[in-house]
């Protein structure tokens, strides 16, 4: 019987292939666990049109991405943090802290898991920060901390 998967199945396929099974198998398994449809001609129209849907919305985040990425070089994010004497800096900016900065100062939901910091930032003055837009989009974020 052949088989639309609704979603990764190992050792037959991926997602959306259309795979030749034992009925049984397809009967008892695929189907029964709705990890597959019959393949009928209707189940594979809606299958081509679910694709063609999913690639014109992937196309859609991806011009997104990079229109964020392009408005991002002219953006300067202004952050404090606390110093005392001397300039020492006491505590530290995070992505979430440089989110909600963004949040404020742009009107734009930026997702903390998005910004890409190998520690929080402990020092004033101007950083520069790789903001995951999209797996192929990578944005540089200047965020400039000063004193509180």
């Amino acid at each position: 019987m052949k088989v639309v998967l609704l979603q990764d199945v190992a050792g037959h396929g991926k997602k959306g292939d259309v795979v030749n099974v034992s009925d049984g198998y397809a009967r008892n398994v695929l189907i029964a666990k709705k990890w597959g449809l019959e393949a009928t001609p209707k189940n594979l129209n809606d299958l081509k049109l679910r694709t063609k849907n999913e690639a014109k919305l992937a196309a859609e985040h991806l011009a997104a991405a990079r229109e964020m990425a392009e408005a991002m070089k002219s953006w300067k994010v202004e952050t404090a943090i606390k110093t005392g004497e001397n300039g020492k800096v006491f505590g530290s900016v995070s992505s979430r802290e440089i989110a909600d900065e963004v949040k404020k100062q742009y009107d734009q939901d930026l997702d903390k898991k998005k910004i890409i910091l190998e520690e929080p930032i402990r020092s004033l003055g101007m950083h520069e920060i790789k903001v995951k837009l999209h797996p192929q989009v990578t944005a540089i974020l200047r965020v400039h901390v000063g004193e509180a």
